[in-house]
C-alpha cells in the first residue's frame, strides 16, 4: 500500500505540512516494497483549486492513505470519492508520523475541514 504525507520537504526527516492543498511535497511511502517517492504538489501555487489539483495528483499515484493536518471538503470528496483513507497527523517529522500510523495511534478524517478558498501559506 501507499501512504502519502503531506511534507515541507522531500525526505522522511522532513516535518509533516498540516495543510493539503498547499504543502510543498508529497512524500509517498510504499509499504510493501519499501519504496520512497517525493513529489511536488502541482497544486500549492494556485489560486484556486489547490485540494482538488493535489488530489488528483494523489489519486493517480495510486495511494491508499494520505497523512495531513487538515483537508478541505473538494480535496475531502475526492478522497472519498477514490476509497483513499485520510488520517490525521502531527507536525513532526515524516518517519514519526509512519510510525504512529503503524502503531495505529492516528485519528481518521471522517469529515471534510472549511473551504480555503484560494488561501495561501
Amino acid at each position: 500500500m501507499k501512504i502519502a504525507l503531506t511534507c515541507t520537504g522531500n525526505q522522511m526527516s522532513d516535518n509533516l505540512d498540516l495543510r493539503f492543498g498547499r504543502c510543498s511535497y508529497f512524500v509517498i511511502f510504499d509499504t510493501e516494497k519499501g519504496l520512497l517517492k517525493s513529489v511536488e504538489n502541482k497544486g500549492q501555487s494556485s489560486g484556486g483549486g489547490a485540494g482538488i489539483a493535489a488530489a488528483q495528483q494523489i489519486i493517480d499515484e495510486n495511494v491508499g492513505v494520505v497523512i495531513t493536518g487538515h483537508m478541505g471538503p473538494n480535496a475531502f470528496n475526492l478522497m472519498k470519492a477514490s476509497d483513499i483513507k485520510v488520517y490525521q497527523g502531527k507536525e513532526v517529522p515524516c518517519q514519526e508520523v509512519i510510525s504512529l500510523y503503524q502503531a495505529d495511534k492516528l485519528l481518521e478524517i471522517t469529515e471534510a475541514g472549511p473551504a480555503h478558498r484560494g488561501m495561501g501559506k
